[in-house]
């Protein structure tokens, strides 16, 4: 019976999302009308899920989202982007369409400090995208760039997907943050061949030039030494801390607050840009929070109704090969990846699929950092393209369309699926840094 409940539920959930509405509100209804109906009291139902909430939010993991969000819009808002890029920029002078692997490093550089891609793609659209335009880069190649490496954001630790993903599923946020290091930096090399790969077969899409040389004056290179070293420090403070076992990954998103801080002081920040750092950072993550709630009362709800069990015996009793189940758990969430966002897709299949996947005797790192890679491809995927809008709102050349965007993220995101796949293939890539820190 209860298994029968959860699939109604499941099915209003698709239903109320497809009409429009919010995923915390839809994943609360169900949730409470589930239990209600598998209890039988609306009072029993409330107390649950009550206590559900409270013991949620009780949590000190939670703490780590906010904190890592503050941290990357101090990071944002001090003009150290800019800085990152340039350093850059001068590094890679001698690659083949170096200002977009120049965009590539940044963020993958930049990914380490924000955890959200969004900040990456409107920072880096209005920084590196004008100067590929201006010495004339195709625009789809040079807007392709933009987007698809923002996708580092949501890898690179500290990422909120992969926080998410460990308070769902209770594994530890420092080992997963360990796990997306070496894919992170695997998916940054496949990006940065597939620049020069191309800008050496088609020369005109990515024009090799020479800027006259114009050595710095004390106060640009001050400002580039204070973001570039500072944002590296800030690294090392931050993952390295918690590589090493000094720091937990919530005292290590203190830290790096403070450090961000720090950084942003020193880069000019005045006591204004302060506040709206900090406020900016309440909006990003209270609609996160309220999701959260209401995927642990949704949790709660296939806890109860035996779901897992119930599901999995219908995947596992359809007789599919365990390649296929994967494939089918690849699909779907490619699928959702064009309809909803990516922290709407973990909290949906997380609970469901990582069980499955465990049966299946799939490494549980190696999957998470999967199914981040596939999610994360979602980000890419018309017609919601979460990034692509990002950048589409952010550059203001009015030539920059949808379509244009959408074109030239599509090799990003065959790659990003490719990256999937070599991490499930050889788990040895997810869990080997991790394995250091037990």
């Amino acid at each position: 019976m209860g298994g029968d409940i959860v699939l109604w539920m499941l099915g209003l959930l698709i239903l109320l999302i497809l009409t429009g509405t919010h995923i915390g509100i839809a994943l609360a209804i169900c949730s409470g009308l589930g239990v209600w109906l598998m209890l039988g009291s609306f009072e029993a139902a409330v107390s649950i899920l009550g206590n559900t909430a409270y013991e949620a939010v009780r949590k000190d993991v939670f703490a780590v989202i906010p904190l890592f969000v503050l941290m990357g819009d101090f990071i944002s808002r001090s003009g150290a982007a800019s800085d990152l890029y340039r350093i850059c920029d001068r590094w890679l002078k001698r690659l083949p369409g170096r200002l977009a692997i120049a965009t590539i490093a940044g963020n993958t550089v930049f990914a380490a400090v924000t955890g959200v891609s969004i900040a990456a793609a409107a920072a880096f659209s209005r920084i590196a995208y004008p100067e590929m335009r201006k010495v004339g880069y195709k625009q789809t190649f040079a807007l392709g760039a933009v987007a698809g490496s923002a996708c580092l954001g949501m890898l690179i630790p500290p990422s909120v997907l992969l926080i998410v993903w460990a308070i769902l599923t209770e594994m530890s946020v420092g080992a997963l943050f360990m796990a997306g290091v070496i894919p992170g930096i695997l998916l940054a090399v496949l990006f940065s061949a597939y620049v020069i790969i191309a800008a050496m077969l088609k020369p005109e899409i990515a024009p090799a030039f020479e800027e006259p040389l114009v050595p710095l004056t004390r106060e640009e290179l001050r400002a580039e030494l204070i973001g570039g070293i500072g944002i590296l420090l800030l690294i090392l403070l931050v993952i390295g801390g918690i590589w090493a076992g000094l720091f937990t990954p919530t005292e290590a998103a203190g830290f790096g607050a403070i450090g961000a801080l720090i950084i942003g002081v020193a880069k000019g920040m005045r006591w204004r840009d302060i506040v709206s750092a900090i406020f900016q950072a309440g909006k990003t993550t209270a609609p996160i929070m309220f999701l959260l709630i209401t995927a642990q009362m949704y949790s709660r709800l296939l806890a109860l109704g035996g779901a897992v069990n119930f599901i999995q015996g219908l995947f596992i009793g359809a007789g599919l090969e365990p390649w296929m189940l994967i494939a089918l758990m690849m699909l779907i969430w490619i699928v959702l990846g064009m309809l909803i966002d990516s922290v709407s897709i973990i909290l949906l299949t997380v609970p469901i699929f990582v069980p499955i996947a465990l049966t299946l005797g799939v490494d549980p790192l190696a999957f998470a950092i999967f199914g981040i890679l596939v999610i994360e491809a979602g980000l890419l995927t018309p017609p919601f393209g979460l990034l692509v809008y990002t950048v589409r709102g952010s550059v203001t050349d009015p030539t920059a369309t949808l379509g244009k965007i959408f074109a030239g993220s599509t090799p990003y995101f065959l790659l990003i699926l490719l990256a999937a796949l070599i991490v499930l293939f050889v788990p040895g890539l997810a869990n080997w840094l991790p394995s250091y820190m037990l």
